[in-house]
């Protein structure tokens, strides 16, 4: 490998790191009329008490949902809301057919032009979910008397933006009646800004939710007109994921919380909520764990948010994703630009390696065929894992986040992918165990397609999510030093290769340790794959990087050889010699007497 090169291409990564520092900019925040907020946060507290209180298990399609349902209607009615009810059904994993309904209660104004606000009334069925979410249907249910066409004082006057108050159901299960409103119903077209309020009155402090079920991010302005409004009230910056979990949410997009849907088709939504990422499921959501003061500290700048929009200014444009810094932005272009550019030093070395070999006359085809034939392993291993997904063998359902609590996969379903899938490990490791000894070349040769392959998929990466480069880099720049160290004891080798796996283990630790999901992480990334919640090209390309991975495995743990010529491979394919190896072991076990009968009528 060319050091020199390598060390040169990175000083084209200056460039892109330039244009990131004059990227970096204040989004334009929104103010609201000096207007006191009328939000009242001992009724609300008070409200949210009743709500855990009268149903404590608001699951979707239980009993206690539909009674949930009727109280809330009831406590709008009266201040001239015209409650609609918006049914919904669909498939949860887990759970079969689940049945919902959104409630929808609407204040119109001088244009079509929306803005929502928006609760989840169920919960998670284990405990009164007095924080998560009648805090939050609390606060909506206060707002709207607020906003009421009833109400008395300033707040009465026809506002310029229609107010839209949604009350969503099954949003445990990912986010179900969000993703209900923002696919089919008709108001959809008119929003122009979400507000989610979802367990607000929590010990924790104010946090943002911003991210999409795509690599988007809410509209910057709303971020920043929000962040203002908590302060103002909680004398605090609202937390938000750092940095590094904002570029973890761009490259392999997930969120189970209710701004998600919006942001996906491009409208400006956030979630304020007091929870960690993951909710406690109900345990120690009780009523004596509300509290008033940051139940009214939210309101009120929630109320704030709303009166800000109100003004008929519009939201500043700004980028379809960037990472939030509190008072700043760092647009998502200039992060991919700074992605792709440390692509560079990679893709440069790689093909001078490959040129070098070239010049030697050190034969490449073989080793580009023996990955070949590990990637049609690994496509084998993908198509049957698609197979049991298409005949049930997993738990199936629509392509929402599953709940955190139902991680589980059937064990007849494993034990038969695992029989398969060594089935086609006999068939393929024919064409991919040494027969002979692999001199140094052959080695490095299998390296070199190892590498360019893996080239191969970095350039996938970028043409479908080029923030996904953060899982894929450290292989890339580790595993090019592999050649270098041809003669360097096997554990150092060992040691450069599993420090390789480090862009995979950091996602795998974002889901575990983020989730509270532990050794289940890899459980439940493959099955938001089977769901399809997480895209299918995402897949393929994954399976790309682990037949490169593969190749390097076996280079490393001497158990690397070159695709065989035909001189050197058996005279019969691997499928035949599967067969006949197990026609004579069947011979084998029969009685003396049986088999020479059995070749006497032969």
């Amino acid at each position: 490998m060319n050091g020199r090169l390598y060390r040169g291409t990175w000083l084209l990564v200056g460039l892109p790191l330039l244009v990131l520092a004059f990227s970096v900019a204040r989004p334009s925040a929104l103010q609201p009329p000096a207007l006191p907020p009328a939000f009242d946060a001992g009724t609300a507290a008070d409200l949210a008490r009743q709500l855990a209180t009268s149903y404590p298990i608001r699951g979707a399609g239980t009993p206690e949902a539909a009674g949930a349902a009727r109280w809330l209607t009831q406590q709008l009615t009266p201040y001239g809301f015209d409650v609609r009810r918006e049914p919904f059904e669909a498939d949860v994993p887990g759970r079969g057919r689940v049945r919902g309904v959104n409630l929808l209660a609407t204040k119109p104004g001088l244009s079509q032009k929306t803005i929502v606000l928006m609760a989840h009334r169920d919960d998670a069925g284990t405990g009164p979910g007095a924080v998560d979410n009648a805090s939050g249907t609390a606060a909506l249910v206060e707002l709207a008397r607020a906003y009421a066409p009833s109400a008395t004082g300033a707040r009465v006057v026809r506002l310029p933006y229609t107010l839209l108050f949604l009350s969503t159901d099954a949003a445990v299960e990912g986010g179900l009646g969000a993703a209900e409103f923002a696919r089919h119903a008709p108001e959809r077209r008119n929003v122009i800004a979400v507000l989610n309020l979802d367990a607000v009155a929590g010990a924790g402090r104010p946090r943002l939710e911003l991210n999409g079920d795509t690599p988007r991010t809410a509209t910057a302005g709303l971020a920043e007109t929000v962040r203002l409004q908590v302060a103002a009230q909680s004398g605090s910056d609202p937390t938000r994921p750092s940095a590094l979990r904002q570029l973890i949410d761009l490259g392999f997009p997930y969120s189970r919380y209710e701004q998600a849907p919006f942001v996906t088709r491009g409208i400006p939504a956030v979630t304020l909520t007091t929870s960690p990422d993951r909710p406690g499921d109900g345990i120690g959501d009780t009523v004596g764990g509300l509290h008033a003061g940051r139940l009214g500290q939210i309101g009120r700048a929630a109320q704030n948010t709303i009166d800000a929009l109100q003004q008929g200014v519009a939201l500043a444009p700004g980028p379809g994703s960037y990472v939030f810094l509190g008072t700043r932005i760092v647009r998502g272009w200039a992060i991919e630009l700074v992605l792709i550019g440390c692509l560079l030093p990679f893709l440069a070395t790689a093909v001078d390696l490959f040129a070098r070999c070239r010049r030697r006359r050190i034969r490449v085809a073989p080793a580009l065929r023996a990955y070949r034939s590990r990637l049609a392993f690994w496509a084998w291993v993908g198509g049957l894992f698609a197979l049991f997904t298409v005949l049930g063998g997993w738990p199936g359902g629509v392509a929402r986040p599953p709940a955190l609590r139902d991680v589980h996969w059937p064990g007849g379903a494993l034990i038969g992918l695992g029989a398969l899938v060594l089935v086609g490990w006999i068939v393929s490791r024919d064409r991919l165990i040494p027969r002979r000894h692999v001199h140094p070349e052959e080695l490095l040769a299998g390296q070199t397609a190892a590498l360019l392959a893996l080239g191969v998929v970095a350039l996938l990466v970028v043409a479908t999510n080029p923030y996904a480069l953060i899982f894929v880099l450290p292989s890339l720049h580790i595993w090019l030093w592999l050649p270098q160290l041809r003669d360097a004891p096997r554990w150092v080798q060992g040691v450069v290769l599993a420090a390789g796996f480090a862009g995979a283990a950091l996602l795998l630790w974002s889901f575990g340790a983020r989730y509270g999901l532990g050794w289940d992480a890899p459980w439940y990334v493959a099955w938001l794959f089977s769901l399809r919640y997480a895209p299918v090209a995402a897949a393929v390309i994954a399976l790309g990087w682990l037949a490169a991975a593969a190749q390097l495995v076996a280079a490393v743990g001497g158990r690397y050889a070159p695709y065989p010529s035909a001189a050197e491979r058996p005279p019969r394919g691997p499928l035949r010699e599967l067969v006949r190896a197990l026609v004579l072991a069947r011979r084998r076990r029969r009685p003396p007497d049986e088999a020479a009968r059995e070749a006497l009528h032969g």
